[in-house]
Parts: structure tokens; C-alpha cells; sequence
């Protein structure tokens, strides 16, 4: 197995908006702010090579909308998706699974693309394209509240051309990846763990999205069941921290990679924080 870091660009989000009702004066300490309370955050997908499958893990924001639409989200960064997966020396074509968290326009708006006739068509012309149902029907049928999160033009291609998968918790793809499903931030959103040969390692999504997040309380403003969100977590960072897993962070600008650690009143932090890539060589 071999785990390659896919970096899709940055963008700014209202530093507000990514920490709820944690006050700036906590949150400012980890994650700046500019003279606009607008934060820099990744777009960081993860590539999984195991066997004859490449699965990629979310795809970042696309660049198929309206030059308004990326107005709003300041796009910065040297990288995109395509020239990421370029640089790792794969075409397109190789990747056989996109697993997407969830189909916020952050996430999935990677997944399909606009072609020489005008029409939104799968970006990976071979992969299977897995999410979970619940998350499906929520996207087509959205709250208020999340409406402008769900573009339908970002996955209904997947339908279209029959490449639409859905999973569940408990699921694995290619005995390696354990599907985990989780409801505060946006109905059956994945955050998956990866069992590699000698480590675990989760992809955090918008769960945790940063290591800032990693404290139970730090709860980001878009979540639609924040007090759920908190009980997941206090669920699954025990877990985490006993199998002494790595943290796969999708929006920190700064870090990729955090363990967990515990103080003596019980409290979880983010540790041992790093851009480091390791996990190729064992």
C-alpha cells in the first residue's frame, strides 16, 4: 500500500464561521486571520495505492464554476488536482475509485467536469465513484441552511453515466479502507480509516477539519447538528488515540498529519502536528 498526499489548492473562509462559538482570541492562537477575518485553508485530498486500485478521497473544489462563484473563496495555492495527480506520475484514467466524503462543494466539486460538448461528465473516466446514500438524498434534497453547500451540477453527472456507488458504515474497499459514517457536520458524511501495514490513519473531513478542531468543543459554524458533532468526537478520539492513529487533516493549511494526546482533565489536543510523509517507506 501506498498513501500520496494529493494537494488540490487553498482557499479563505471567515475565520467565524470555522469555529462556531470558540472566540477568536482561542482559535486566532493556531489558525491567523487576515484584516478580513478570512482564513487559509487546503483543499487536501489523499491518494490510495493498494494493489491494482488508486482510490482518491475527495477532490477539492473543481474549477468548472462561475469566476463570481471563486470570488467568494479567494483560490490560492500553486497546486490543483489535475497537476497533483500529474506530479505523482498518473493520468486520469488510472484512478479507479474517488470515495467522497460528503458532496459539499469543497469536497466533491473535483468530481466532474464540463467536455468539449458542453455537458458535466465524470472527471475519472474508469473510477467508481462511492458515497453514502443517506448523504445522496440529503444533497438532493437539502436544508436551507446547506442549499449553496450542494451544487447538483458537482455529482448528478454520476448518476447520469452509472458510476455512482453508495456505502455504508462498516464497509471496506479493498480490504484496506473501513468506512465511518458520521452525522453532526452534514447527514452520512465518511470520514474513512485506513488500515495500513503498520499504522492506522483517518481522513479527518469536515469532522476535524484542522488540527485546531481536534479539541471537542471546537465545532465548525456549518455544522447542521453541532451537539452531535461533539458526541462523535468524543466517540472517536478515544479510539484514535489508543491505536495511536494518525490524523489526516483535508483544510489545515499548515499541517497534514497530528496524533492525539490527553491531558489529566481528559481533554484530547492534537499532537506531533506535521507535513512529513512517511508511510511509503515501510
Amino acid at each position: 500500500m501506498k498513501l500520496h498526499v494529493v494537494h488540490s489548492g487553498n482557499f479563505k473562509l471567515d475565520g467565524g464561521a470555522m469555529f462556531g462559538v470558540v472566540p477568536k482570541v482561542l482559535w486566532q492562537k493556531w489558525v491567523p486571520a487576515d484584516e478580513n477575518n478570512l482564513c487559509n485553508w487546503a483543499m487536501r485530498c489523499l491518494l490510495v495505492e493498494v494493489g491494482d486500485r488508486k482510490i482518491l478521497i475527495d477532490t477539492g473544489i473543481g474549477d468548472k464554476q462561475s469566476e463570481k462563484f471563486f470570488g467568494h473563496y479567494y483560490l490560492n495555492g500553486d497546486y490543483s488536482l489535475d497537476k497533483s495527480i500529474a506530479l505523482l506520475g498518473f493520468d486520469l484514467s488510472d484512478i479507479t475509485d474517488v470515495l467522497l466524503t460528503h458532496l459539499h462543494f469543497d469536497h466533491c466539486g473535483g468530481a466532474v467536469v464540463i467536455n468539449e460538448h458542453g455537458e458535466f461528465v465524470p472527471k475519472f473516466p474508469n473510477a467508481v465513484y462511492h458515497v453514502t446514500e443517506a448523504q445522496w438524498n440529503h444533497a438532493n434534497h437539502p436544508n436551507d441552511r446547506e442549499r449553496p453547500s450542494f451544487l447538483t451540477e458537482n455529482f448528478m453527472a454520476l448518476k447520469e453515466h452509472n458510476v455512482l456507488n453508495f456505502v455504508q458504515e462498516g464497509d471496506w474497499l479493498a480490504d484496506c479502507i473501513e468506512i465511518k459514517v458520521f452525522n453532526g457536520h452534514t447527514f452520512g458524511m465518511i470520514a474513512p480509516l485506513i488500515h495500513g501495514p503498520n499504522y492506522k490513519l483517518m481522513y479527518m473531513a469536515d469532522l476535524i477539519p484542522a488540527a485546531a478542531h481536534v479539541p471537542v468543543n471546537y465545532v465548525i459554524g456549518y455544522d447542521i447538528q453541532p451537539l452531535l458533532t461533539m458526541e462523535e468526537k468524543k466517540r472517536i478520539l478515544p479510539e484514535l488515540h489508543d491505536q495511536n492513529a494518525w490524523l489526516f487533516f483535508e483544510h489545515d493549511a499548515e499541517h497534514t498529519l497530528a496524533q492525539l494526546s490527553i491531558n489529566e482533565k481528559g481533554q484530547y489536543h492534537a499532537v506531533n502536528r506535521t507535513n512529513e510523509w512517511a508511510f511509503n517507506k515501510s
